[in-house]
């Protein structure tokens, strides 16, 4: 007998064998029980998290010959031949491989015809984002509306391209991702059944590496026995084995690089660097384990009752021997680490780097005597209450810098160095000379405001704002334009700032401009642009109709010339 994958083979036949998606189930069961069924439901979420699992229940719930309703028999030949996949009014294609409008209008030929055998010919269509444009055109029809024997269910990792008007023709819901703890119970219960023993730290790395995805963790899973050797009755799933197939490190050389920064050892932190080199380890998947060891840790110090996962890791201890500020601060180097590492020379300096700068901000290292050992130098506040105030305020203003350097950019901690000299002393404002404004050149008429706008440098919505403005006067620093009632719409907040801008800098002084409403009293750019154009135009066609060669073509051969066929050549520094 052939081997059926767990995932197939424990696929949820149910509502009630789902895992997770309570929202979409309440939903739906409320559809079947009061009747109000839509023509169109549309699934989005994630891969494995059971799209087209939900799908197929629902096409069973609708077609089951005991009747409509939540609890499919799962024992009529309706129910049996959709669960295996064979049942001739439900149709399902894989979008990806059937994307083209002749595959949508051959749907929907057939779609006219009543069914077979069941109540409704229900369409599944999985990844309905891949379908071209003109395949969804062709569907927007029918998909509104359809005959009353016909149900389509869609499914998709990418809403986000599907076109509105599909979307607003179908019910949407958005599927969760699934949580590790409801991974890792589907996983024990799946082994209970398949006879299978397992410690529990196999499992939690199964349901992380699952990252959301009971399928995945499903596959991980079948991977994971058939690497250790594993079977009913025979051998265990260990963590140790899990960890090696999925290349993930043991937690305690985690423990082992946190012990080593809390100390402040390099030495020993770069010889626990090197140990995990010898295998060849996923330095990303290491900075990732690091990152969540110091959440664990950060938990156990702001929210000591809260419940955490146990493992190789001292959460205990290490939450005693740090700050939670700088547990913070090293959290969000491992973050930033992890980002940088395809940009560093090799993967494994990368990582080093990381924890070398978590090194340079451990908790003492603003007081520590070498400044071989500390990167960050710098100037503590006065100490408050003796030595011991020092030293706190001293380690505090460390982490404070290297946060700030952390909001930077480039997002990398820098040193930060006492000022060479004290800030001034606040000066009162009454004391202060006042410095005029440079004062601006006056756009003096129509003209000169035509050439004002031609040289401010201004494009796109600005320039068009410039443009469709006519001059009225500039008197006391205060430019007067009007615009017609039309052009008013022009006039937001952002490019009126941008005019004023361009306008000033051009007139040399600052400029306040104010619009009017009411007939342009004067030229504007635009309309002289038009006017512009349409003498071009005229002349592009007077031209071509008395070329020769156009008029023999006319006079012997019949041919004639289409109204509006003919463009003129752009002029230099035309607006485009």
């Amino acid at each position: 007998m052939s081997y059926l994958v767990l995932a197939r083979k424990w696929r949820p036949r149910r509502f009630s064998e789902l895992v997770g998606q309570e929202h979409v189930v309440r939903a739906l069961t409320n559809a079947l029980a009061t009747g109000r069924i839509h023509h169109a439901l549309l699934f989005t979420g994630t891969r494995g998290v059971g799209k087209t699992t939900i799908a197929r229940i629902f096409a069973k719930s609708l077609n089951c010959e005991r009747g409509i309703g939540a609890d499919p028999c799962g024992e009529c030949e309706t129910c049996k031949a959709i669960d295996a996949g064979r049942y001739i009014d439900l149709l399902e294609i894989d979008a990806a491989s059937n994307t083209g409008v002749e595959n949508v209008r051959d749907l929907i030929e057939n779609a006219q015809y009543m069914p077979s055998r069941g109540r409704y010919k229900v369409y599944l269509i999985d990844e309905v984002h891949m379908l071209s444009k003109p395949a969804f055109n062709a569907l927007l029809k029918t998909l509104e509306e359809p005959p009353e024997h016909v149900k389509f269910l869609f499914a998709t990792t990418d809403p986000e391209k599907l076109l509105v008007t599909v979307l607003s023709r179908c019910l949407q819901f958005n599927l969760k991702r699934l949580d590790e703890q409801q991974i890792r119970g589907q996983l024990t219960r799946i082994l209970a059944a398949e006879g299978i023993d397992a410690d529990a730290d196999a499992v939690a790395q199964l349901a992380r590496a699952a990252d959301g995805s009971l399928r995945d963790g499903l596959s991980l899973l079948d991977q994971a026995i058939a690497y250790s050797g594993s079977s009913a009755g025979a051998g265990k799933l260990d963590g140790d084995t899990v960890a090696t197939m999925l290349g993930s490190v043991d937690r305690t050389r985690i423990n082992a690089l946190l012990g080593a920064l809390a100390e402040g050892d390099g030495r020993r932190l770069l010889d626990e660097v090197a140990r995990l080199a010898e295998f060849a380890p996923d330095w990303a998947g290491i900075l990732d384990a690091f990152a969540l060891a110091l959440h664990r840790i950060q938990v156990k110090q702001l929210v000591p009752d809260a419940a955490i996962e146990v493992d190789a890791v001292d959460v205990e201890a290490l939450a005693s021997a740090l700050r939670p500020e700088m547990v913070q601060l090293w959290y969000q180097m491992a973050l930033n680490g992890r980002r940088d590492l395809g940009y560093a020379p090799s993967p494994r300096s990368g990582f080093e780097m990381a924890l070398l700068r978590m090194l340079a901000f451990r908790p003492e290292a603003a007081d520590r005597a070498t400044p071989a050992r500390t990167a960050a130098s710098v100037s503590p506040a006065p100490a408050v209450g003796g030595a011991g105030g020092g030293r706190e305020s001293s380690a505090r203003a460390a982490a404070a810098a290297a946060v700030a350097a952390l909001g930077r950019t480039d997002a990398s901690p820098r040193p930060t160095a006492a000022p060479a000299t004290p800030p001034a002393a606040p000066v009162a404002e009454s004391s202060m000379p006042a410095t005029p404004a440079p004062s601006a050149s006056i756009v003096t008429d129509g003209e000169h405001w035509l050439q004002v706008v031609a040289e401010c440098g201004l494009r796109g919505a600005p320039r068009l704002l410039a443009e469709n403005a006519a001059f009225l006067s500039h008197r006391e620093g205060v430019l007067r334009l009007a615009l017609t009632e039309e052009q008013m719409h022009l006039k937001s907040p952002s490019l009126v700032l941008q005019l004023t801008d361009a306008v000033s800098r051009r007139l040399g002084g600052a400029v306040q401009v104010r619009f009017e409403l009411g007939d342009a009293r004067g030229d504007t750019a635009s309309a002289r642009n038009a006017r512009a154009q349409d003498a071009r135009q005229t002349e592009a066609e007077r031209g071509f109709a008395e070329d020769p060669a156009i008029q023999r073509l006319v006079r012997n051969h019949g041919a004639s010339i289409v109204p509006g066929s003919i463009r003129p050549h752009e002029a230099p520094g035309d607006t485009p």
